[in-house]
């Protein structure tokens, strides 16, 4: 058979926060009945479901969420695959319908992070350090706050090492990506911390790893998120008013860590960004200028700032002018995470996947309220799960 064009029918979130009176499944039902209610169909209408979650991986995630909506006996995937856990879970769902193994499908990421840290590491100061913007900050041990063991300490060494290699890129202009991102955040009624603040404010904050300090980090919490995918030749028989709100999944693609002949000390960030975004751009037959939103994998102000170049949102070398000048901002050239992204949002891991394809796809839909980008026609998504993991979606606006 054929492969298929695939489309999204119906999407949700809740809001990113905590909820202590809500269990995880409690969470992802919401978001899950209503993906379903938005998109006109039930839980008898899906023929796969896929979820994605990583605190409760092992505890059969999804049947116990269809347990909660509706069991039907369809397949069902339990999915873990670090920050791109989410994304992943569309995919499977995604490459059921091309395969003409389904019709319909749910996708749900969901998350119950409370306040435990990427690693749940306890902070510990070990000293102060003078940074280049005049201020002391407290760098934070191997076992910092947000686990700097891993996830902070990775992309401040990737930040920095962009930095050394190309003219204006420091401390400022990594901390005007959080600006913005907190900026944006103030628009979107979902987002876990909807509140602005100034240039001087995410430069005085907290060090955590230099040169991101606390509010240049994205914070834990809860949440879930789901949409609904539909073959087109399903979406054909479907009414005026559910053709009329779809959006195309133009590409959906996966890369991993390639080989290389050394050890690799820090995790490659990079390479299959590039890899992924290439390959995507090329299924759907677009190139990074005709985007008109992105949201993509902020866990860390150094993060957003490397992948305006990995995904080719500025010219090769050119990210700190692109901040600098102001092109990833709402009224930019390219707006980049209008809904606060992960820095302001929130990012509850298995969650984040999805959100980022709710987000554009309500864009593309022209729902997104305050936030919206004006007669926005194609988006793209991305996130990168250390492990490695890195998805890219690009989405269209079209008409069945």
């Amino acid at each position: 058979m054929a492969e298929r064009d695939v489309w999204i029918l119906g999407a949700s979130m809740t809001r990113f926060g905590r909820y202590p009176d809500k269990d995880l499944i409690d969470l992802g039902a919401e978001a899950a009945l209503d993906a379903l209610d938005d998109a006109g169909v039930g839980i008898t209408d899906m023929d796969v479901l896929a979820a994605g979650n990583l605190a409760e991986a092992s505890s059969g995630v999804g049947q116990r969420l269809q347990k909660q909506i509706g069991q039907t006996g369809i397949p069902v995937f339990n999915v873990a695959n670090a920050c791109a856990t989410g994304a992943t879970a569309v995919r499977c769902v995604y490459l059921a319908i091309r395969a003409g193994e389904a019709e319909m499908g749910l996708a749900v990421g969901l998350e119950k992070m409370g306040k435990a840290g990427l690693l749940g590491a306890a902070p510990r100061t070990d000293k102060k350090v003078f940074s280049p913007s005049g201020r002391y900050g407290a760098v934070m041990s191997v076992e910092g706050r947000l686990g700097t063991t891993l996830m902070p300490g990775v992309f401040a060494q990737a930040g920095l090492e962009y930095a050394g290699l190309h003219d204006g890129v420091g401390f400022e202009q990594f901390a005007k990506v959080a600006e913005k991102n907190h900026a944006h955040s103030t628009l979107n009624p979902l987002a876990q911390y909807q509140k602005a603040f100034t240039l001087d404010e995410v430069m005085g904050a907290e060090m955590v790893a230099y040169p991101n300090t606390l509010l240049m980090c994205c914070p834990t919490g809860d949440g879930a998120a789901a949409l609904v995918l539909v073959s087109e030749e399903r979406l054909r028989t479907l009414s005026d008013e559910q053709r009329a709100r779809a959006v195309r999944i133009s590409a959906s693609v996966m890369t991993s860590d390639p080989w290389t002949e050394h050890d690799q000390v820090q995790p490659d960030v990079n390479t299959l960004t590039r890899a992924a975004a290439r390959q995507a751009y090329e299924t759907a037959g677009v190139d990074p200028q005709d985007l008109d939103l992105v949201e993509l994998h902020d866990c860390f102000a150094t993060a957003e700032l490397i992948h305006y170049d990995n995904l080719g949102l500025c010219a090769p070398g050119e990210a700190g002018k692109f901040i600098d000048e102001r092109g990833p901002w709402r009224d930019g050239t390219i707006p980049v995470n209008v809904s606060g992204g992960l820095i302001s949002k929130g990012h509850p891991l298995g969650a984040t996947g999805v959100a980022n394809l709710y987000e554009v796809a309500t864009h593309l839909r022209g729902e997104a309220g305050d936030r919206q980008i004006p007669d926005a026609k194609v988006g793209l998504t991305h996130v990168i799960g250390l492990g490695s993991a890195c998805a890219v979606h690009i989405l269209e606006r079209a008409r069945v």
